[in-house]
Order: C-alpha cells, then sequence, then structure tokens
C-alpha cells in the first residue's frame, strides 16, 4: 500500500455537508466569534441566496431552524437578527438568581407577593411529609432582571423544621438565600417540566397565557426530613435551566 492510499485509509473524507446546512454554519460561526452580536442584523435572505448560490427554500431552511434552536430572531418585513442569549441557571446547586443576574452586570429586583402561614393542601403535604392541614409557611416572590419577569417562585416551608421563617426581613434577603444560610441541607431533589401558565401566572410574569414555560420543583431535606418545596416557573422564552458536571457527577465550573 503507498504512502497516499495510507493516508487516505486513515483520515477519509468527511461527506460534505447539505447546502442548508452550510447556510446554517456560516452563521453559527459568526454568532459564536462575535462577529455578530446580539441584536445584529444577519444579510437578507436575497443576499444569502446570492452569497452561496442556492435556492430561496435552502436559505429558507436554514434560517428556519436557526430560530428554533434559539440563535436567530425573524421579524416580519423588517428581517433576521442575532437573537439575545437566555440565561442559564444550574441544576446541580440551590442557584442564588440575585447573584445570578447582577454577576450578568444586571439589574435584580425582587417583588414580595405572598407571605403567610397555611393550612397544607393534600399535594404540599404529601411533598412535605406532613399531615393534610398541618400548619405550612407559604411564600410568592416575583423575580425581575432589568425589570423583567424571569421567574416567579412559589415555596413551602417546613415550620418543624424552620420554625422562624416568616419573621425574617425577606427585603434584605431572600427566602431562598435565607434557607441556604441557615439550614444546613443534605439532599436536593430537582424536577423540570414543561408547562403552560395559569392566566394569574402568565399575568405576573407579563406574558401570554399561550407560551409555554419551564417548571422547576427543589425539594431539600436535612437529616432525611423534608425542608422546602419550592415551584420556580421560567418563561421558557426568557431562561433555561442546564448544567455542566464532569464524569465523576461533580459540577464543572469556570
Amino acid at each position: 500500500m503507498s504512502t497516499t492510499t495510507a493516508r487516505k485509509a486513515a483520515h477519509p473524507p468527511q461527506p460534505a455537508l447539505a447546502l442548508y446546512e452550510q447556510v446554517k454554519a456560516f452563521i453559527t460561526h459568526k454568532i459564536q466569534n462575535g462577529s455578530w452580536p446580539a441584536g445584529h442584523r444577519l444579510p437578507s435572505e436575497s443576499e444569502l441566496v446570492a452569497k452561496f448560490g442556492v435556492a430561496r427554500m435552502t436559505v429558507n431552511r436554514a434560517l428556519r431552524e436557526l430560530v428554533e434552536q434559539g440563535r436567530i430572531v425573524r421579524v416580519a418585513g423588517v428581517g433576521s437578527f442575532v437573537a439575545e442569549d437566555k440565561p442559564q441557571s444550574t441544576l446541580l446547586q440551590i442557584a442564588n438568581i440575585a447573584s445570578e443576574i447582577r454577576a450578568r452586570g444586571h439589574d435584580y429586583r425582587c417583588e414580595f407577593l405572598v407571605a403567610e402561614r397555611i393550612a397544607a393542601a393534600p399535594d404540599v403535604a404529601v411533598w412535605l411529609d406532613l399531615r393534610p392541614g398541618e400548619s405550612v409557611f407559604h411564600t410568592v416572590c416575583l423575580h425581575l432582571e432589568n425589570d423583567l419577569p424571569v421567574q416567579l417562585e412559589d415555596r413551602h416551608v417546613n415550620p418543624r423544621v424552620v420554625p422562624a421563617f416568616l419573621d425574617q426581613d425577606f427585603s434584605a434577603m431572600s427566602p431562598s438565600e435565607y434557607l441556604v444560610r441557615n439550614v444546613p441541607f443534605d439532599q436536593i431533589e430537582h424536577v423540570v417540566d414543561a408547562v403552560l401558565p395559569t392566566p394569574e401566572q402568565a399575568e405576573r410574569l407579563d406574558m401570554p397565557s399561550s407560551d409555554p414555560c419551564l417548571l422547576l420543583t427543589r425539594r431539600t431535606w436535612s437529616r432525611n426530613t423534608p425542608v422546602t418545596m419550592v415551584r420556580c416557573l421560567h418563561p421558557a422564552s426568557r431562561y433555561r435551566l442546564g448544567s455542566r458536571f464532569r464524569a465523576d457527577g461533580n459540577p464543572s465550573f469556570g
């Protein structure tokens, strides 16, 4: 076998990208390397057709898939633009949303809507290992990033574990931050669902009730006793949830 033949065998030719994939790859590369920042207007369909020598339907498919992937937005009669990055919150730890927002250089604000002691509904009682009707603490907060609602937090807390919970000044420290600082926890459970908001939730989040949300349900335990159950509702168009971790299961940062 000749050297050239051996080299070809070791490195077989890669299949060429489909035409629409070539258009997508070009646009994606421009976005990822920073040449086209968020809000940048993309070349028109006609310009992309001329650049790549492809049919308009090929360009249209590429743009449509980029919209579905959240990389660009299309405005009828105006054009296509690079989409704003959605903030991402980790699933491997209890995230402090205020710190996450401020770390992005954005303004954070919290509207504290409810703080009360109520009788546990059957589902809450099951989640917190209480008897239905037993006393439970309930708070509701709306978290805003640059005055845009990004999370509606609905929390129930076990009074047996945190009897002084409602005595706190939550204008100075959020319920989540207070619990993390003052109640040692040894287990966390996260469940994420895609849901539609209720009309009341949609109004609080300033979004159409027909738009989907990501619902993160979190429970924590201390010495096998449930501490809190919180439902965090995020407009899917404004937020994403995810994590990066090593093969040993530990989170990877940096």
